[in-house]
């Protein structure tokens, strides 16, 4: 069990650091959408959906980078 806990401490070390990503996905959605979309609700769904296809594949890319990093120790 220690091992495990030992292999996701720096993934934990950077945890801080995805909290600066929720500004910026906002930000980006937000501009995207405004620039497909007039009509405020129609901006505001399109950035939600945008916003979570970001989130997944930030979440894919760190899967990813936590996997190739296992397998260099």
């Amino acid at each position: 069990m220690m091992p495990i806990l030992m292999n996701l401490l720096p993934l934990a070390a950077m945890t801080g650091r995805l909290w600066y990503a929720l500004p910026l996905v906002v930000s980006v959605s937000l501009v995207y959408a405004a620039t497909r979309h007039e009509e405020v609700p129609q901006i505001l769904n399109h950035a939600w959906r945008f916003a979570m296809w970001i989130f997944v594949f930030m979440g894919i890319g760190a899967l990813v980078m936590q996997i190739t990093t296992w397998s260099l120790r």
